[in-house]
């Protein structure tokens, strides 16, 4: 083989070597902008995810405290319903007491039924 053969074919490899190093590249590149890609996507889908979430989130503690809200006020009517059915025991056992046309037995058997009911 003549020196300018072997030359064309350094030649030749040097610029297969290249063109493949130069394709291996321009791959890892693409592959690497793919991965920026779906790595962008993963976030905004991440992002998407967390708003909804956090959205659930206010969701149920508003309603939580709804709920607690309602219970207070349940509880407030029921503490105003409990004093007054005392204040009308009260009222009711005053006008026995004032009534001018009760019976005297009647008022003693009353107030024996009372006091049982009471214990």
């Amino acid at each position: 083989m003549s020196a300018g053969a072997i030359v064309l074919i350094v030649i030749a490899a040097i610029v297969v070597i290249a063109l493949i190093a130069l394709v291996s590249q321009r791959q890892r590149v693409k592959r690497i902008e793919q991965r920026r890609v779906q790595r962008n996507e993963l976030r905004d889908e991440a992002r998407i995810r967390g708003a909804r979430a956090e959205r659930e989130r206010a969701t149920a503690e508003e309603q939580a405290a709804a709920a607690r809200r309602q219970a207070a006020e349940a509880e407030e009517r029921t503490v105003r319903a409990r004093q007054e059915q005392a204040v009308a025991e009260e009222h009711e056992t005053r006008a026995r007491e004032i009534d001018p046309d009760r019976d005297d037995r009647a008022s003693d058997q009353e107030s024996e039924t009372e006091r049982a009911e009471s214990a």
